[in-house]
């Protein structure tokens, strides 16, 4: 008697990634699916809108003919708005920046999409993403680890660091152990009409976007004062030091909060469109010049309408050395490697996608999950995800406050 294959359902996206991971699972036995999602139709403030999502679908449904594999289309903007981009616009006007593609890959790819992946049979679902997933079997059954790519110039992780156990469970990441080059070259060699094709950027979805134009769907543009902070400013004479050597609940709490920025710190040197359209970091849109160095953002303040400046990449408005986590912002990928309360755990952590990991320490408090790390780091910006890993492990992430 035939054993009968496993069904895998991969998301094909119209790229060069997720074309290669199906070939990948054919050769490895499976019965492979190709789905395409459509998850955006407004083309507001979308800076390439001729209809970048048809060209994508037309090279899914080309790559599914070429592995003869079946194809499917499925629409599922009214549940990306719903959860993703009203999300998006909710945090912005709170002058928070959010991260739509953790947003994505949580509650659509691996939560709406996995859905229909098993309404048409499948056990697994499959994406492109460059990460790895590996299992510790037990007594007590099964653990899914959440590994880097071995692409380290790819490694797409921390797009995935609100997955949960039962998410991983059902997924696969079939080109995790391949870098860039070979997947390119597979698909060359296959002649998919992907192999050369650009990597998509910008929103997961909605592509490249003018953000201040995009995001005047929903929030009103109304005029503000920028204020230039300069960098001798006793703002930010804040005794890090403290921060080491186990410190109290009460000094994690003090260093971790935003400088408080006022008027009084600084000079007013020009005026902006809404301080919700900015975000910690950014040095372009302010259009602001004249200045011996470009100037970056260093503060916003929704509730007054004020945006905060520094000159130069090396203003200490930037750097901080500690951040916090709300405890119910809090998720373990590992929760059998959760802290408790009142443990502390060296670990590495990111920011912010691509960005080198860095060496910090995890305290879990009453109050929330600080992280202390060896070195400032620039631009740590409300509404982003922190990811920690434990070795090459992805073992939890939080949105910081």
């Amino acid at each position: 008697m035939t054993k009968k294959r496993k069904r895998v359902v991969v998301g094909l996206s119209g790229g060069v990634d997720s074309s290669v991971a199906a070939k990948v699972l054919l050769e490895q036995g499976y019965d492979v699916v190709g789905l395409f999602m459509r998850n955006w139709h407004d083309t507001t403030g979308v800076l390439e809108a001729d209809c970048p999502w048809l060209d994508d679908k037309f090279d899914a449904e080309a790559v599914a003919r070429k592995l003869d594999i079946p194809f499917h289309f499925i629409d599922l903007s009214k549940e990306y708005r719903a959860r993703v981009v009203d999300y998006m616009f909710s945090e912005y006007e709170k002058g928070r920046t959010p991260n739509p593609d953790v947003l994505c890959n949580r509650e659509i790819k691996f939560d709406v999409f996995m859905e229909k992946a098993f309404e048409l049979g499948a056990d697994y679902v499959a994406t492109g993403h460059y990460c790895r997933k590996e299992t510790i079997k037990s007594s007590t059954g099964e653990t899914y680890r959440l590994l880097a790519g071995a692409d380290s110039n790819k490694d797409q992780s921390y797009f995935l660091c609100q997955l949960s156990q039962a998410q991983l469970a059902k997924a696969l990441f079939p080109i995790g152990d391949l870098v860039k080059p070979q997947v390119r070259k597979i698909a060359a060699e296959l002649n998919l009409v992907t192999a050369y094709k650009k990597d998509s950027q910008g929103i997961c979805f909605v592509g490249k976007v003018d953000l201040p134009v995009f995001l005047q769907q929903k929030l009103e543009p109304k005029k503000g004062k920028v204020f230039l902070v300069p960098p001798e400013s006793e703002l930010f004479n804040r005794q890090w030091q403290l921060a080491d050597n186990n410190p109290s609940d009460e000094i994690l709490d003090t260093l971790a909060k935003p400088y408080p920025f006022h008027p009084k710190f600084g000079s007013k040197i020009g005026e902006h469109n809404g301080a919700h359209f900015y975000t910690i970091g950014q040095r372009k849109g302010l259009n602001i010049g004249g200045f011996p160095e470009p100037l970056f953002i260093i503060g916003l303040d929704v509730n007054f309408n004020q945006v905060y400046v520094g000159m130069g990449k090396q203003h200490p408005g930037l750097f901080r050395r500690v951040l916090k986590i709300s405890n119910d912002e809090v998720h373990w990928v590992r929760p059998d490697l959760a802290l408790n309360m009142g443990q502390a755990r060296r670990l590495k952590v990111r920011i912010r996608y691509r960005q080198p990991l860095q060496d910090g320490i995890l305290y879990q408090r009453k109050s929330g999950l600080y992280i202390v790390f060896d070195q400032p780091q620039r631009g740590i910006t409300p509404g982003q995800f922190a990811a920690w890993y434990q070795d090459d492990e992805l073992t939890g992430s939080g949105v910081i406050a």
